[in-house]
């Protein structure tokens, strides 16, 4: 049993180090493709510019070497371009591209800059250019410092033998014109030091090409380990709510899929801490199918805390009904009673929700089955048998959603129990039904009078059809105001729900049928939502938890 232990845990590194190398070469070839679209972009505008400023002699300008090299440098850029823009390439083959590319770019455009007159200074152009291509190879292209400086000094080899024997050419009267200025007496004494100070000021420009690429080498290599949290790398933000943010991500060993829960840092003060430290400890005691799954939690050594929780692949009951508007009374019957067996088994340990809600109900694909509720979200959860409210609020704080409270939890938090969380289950029920809310209002205020003194509408009535009168009759006495006359246990609930007769008419079938016609909106508002800044990240004070 260790041998096959080992086997699949080095099968399993294999295969996300395999993951984790494609994601990086995919990186490096799209960024070698933007430095060759860049470096031609540049060179072609320079060669513009320079039939702009001999269109009087174009035809002549363009047989010209300087601008014949000048054009191949160009064409060098487009090359790497083209040959890195799309494809699926080997590391091997992208660092040729880019290593040759650079290299006969480079040479190109110093034959480029040593076949124009001295007088247009050719030692200071070239390494104008060169200096121009070396940095941008340093911005685009992910290098460690030791191959820029490396590839750097290579390319610039051929400057000072280039720069000592273009001199060494220069006419004895161009000479005679420039030895005062310069206070050399002899050809030999001005090529020699031309080839120095082209050196020389190569060298500092690959040495600041160099540091440039340590810095952004070591700020992507920070920006990495930065979205690691333990065994897990997060790749893109899901959500976030008032207890934290959501990211997809991947485990180093394990290939299922994780969503990571992190509690960010400014919000990490000793109360949130402990609120949040709370929630994972108390969701990962619950092994119901239908309650989010916990694989793991801990702190990274910044002090952030997260959890690991299994990634749901579906759609919150908000977006469900927002999408399609009221659901059938046999799929609220199925979601309800899903929902019940989960808190069924929370309220038995002692935890009460008080925070059910639509968003807070995901319906997902699970095991091949569509429709599976998943209750999540256990920010606000109460230990009962303690005594400990997790939420650790104010007294003076309404902790919950105001459309979904009971009473007793607007009146008296310390009095909730599991009734309380049947009382929002019966909302929620009653939102399916209607695609409304039990209680509207503009204020907080006001919608927590209606749930203290008003009496439901029957759902029947609000959207103006029947209903199944077992069903709207369950509801409304989940709805009651006095908590002894709704159902006294969740698993009460869930019997008055399977003697509804409606119970078990929601088949796999119809889940698919739904989910082939609306899942991809589903999905779609989810990914609007997720992709929407927030401007509100945390509950409004009233009513927070």
């Amino acid at each position: 049993m260790d041998r096959v232990t080992r086997y699949l845990s080095r099968r399993s590194i294999r295969r996300t180090t395999s993951d984790a190398s494609r994601e990086a070469l995919a990186f490096y070839q799209r960024r070698v493709a933007l430095f060759g679209l860049v470096g031609a972009g540049l060179s072609s505008a320079f060669l513009v510019f320079g039939l702009g400023e001999n269109w009087r002699r174009a035809l002549a300008y363009i047989r010209e070497a300087s601008f014949q090299f000048h054009l191949a440098g160009a064409a060098i850029a487009a090359a790497m371009w083209l040959l890195c823009r799309s494809g699926r390439r080997s590391l091997g083959f992208v660092k040729t591209v880019e290593t040759v590319g650079f290299g006969a770019s480079c040479l190109a455009y110093e034959v480029m800059a040593w076949s124009i007159p001295l007088i247009g200074r050719p030692d200071l152009l070239i390494v104008f250019v060169l200096s121009l291509v070396v940095f941008a190879r340093a911005v685009y292209v992910p290098s460690s410092a030791l191959r820029t400086l490396v590839l750097g000094l290579m390319v610039g080899l051929p400057l000072p033998l280039g720069a000592y024997m273009r001199l060494s050419s220069i006419e004895p009267a161009q000479f005679a014109v420039v030895a005062p200025a310069l206070g050399v007496s002899s050809v030999e004494q001005l090529a020699s030091g031309g080839g120095i100070a082209v050196a020389f000021s190569w060298l500092m420009s690959v040495l600041l090409a160099t540091g440039t690429s340590n810095v952004i080498y070591g700020l992507r290599r920070e920006a990495s380990e930065a979205r690691k949290l333990g065994q897990y790398t997060l790749e893109e933000k899901l959500g976030e709510g008032g207890m934290g943010i959501v990211y997809r991500a991947r485990h180093a060993m394990l290939r299922r899929p994780t969503a990571v829960k992190l509690l960010p840092p400014d919000r990490a003060g000793e109360v949130s801490l402990a609120r949040f430290e709370r929630e994972v400890q108390l969701t990962a005691s619950l092994t119901h199918p239908n309650t989010v799954t916990v694989f793991d939690y801990g702190r990274t050594l910044d002090g952030t805390f997260y959890y690991a929780m299994e990634l749901l692949d579906g759609a919150s009951l908000e977006s469900v009904v927002a999408v399609a508007g009221p659901l059938p009374p046999e799929r609220v019957t199925h979601i309800a009673y899903h929902v019940a067996s989960a808190l069924s088994e929370a309220h038995q340990v002692g935890l009460i929700h008080r925070d059910i809600k639509p968003a807070n109900i995901i319906l997902c694909r699970q095991g091949g089955v569509d429709d599976v509720p998943k209750v999540v979200d256990f920010g606000l959860v109460k230990d009962v048998e303690r005594g400990t409210n997790v939420s650790l609020t104010q007294g003076d704080v309404i902790a919950g959603t105001p459309l979904y409270l009971s009473p007793e939890a607007i009146t008296a938090p310390d009095a909730m129990d599991g009734r309380s969380d049947l009382y929002s289950l019966g909302a929620v029920g009653y939102f399916a039904l209607t695609g409304t809310h039990v209680f509207d209002g503009r204020t907080t205020v006001e919608v927590c009078a209606k749930h203290l003194h008003e009496t439901p509408e029957l759902p029947s009535h609000r959207i103006g059809s029947w209903l199944p009168e077992d069903l709207e009759s369950l509801l409304l006495d989940c709805l009651a105001k006095q908590p002894g006359k709704r159902p006294m246990t969740a698993g009460d609930l869930c019997r008055r729900l399977e003697a509804c007769t409606s119970f078990g008419q929601w088949t796999p079938e119809n889940a698919s049928a739904w989910w082939r016609e609306h899942g991809a909106a589903a999905r779609a508002r989810v990914r609007q939502a997720q992709s929407t800044p927030l401007t509100l990240t945390r509950r409004p004070r009233d009513h927070e938890g």
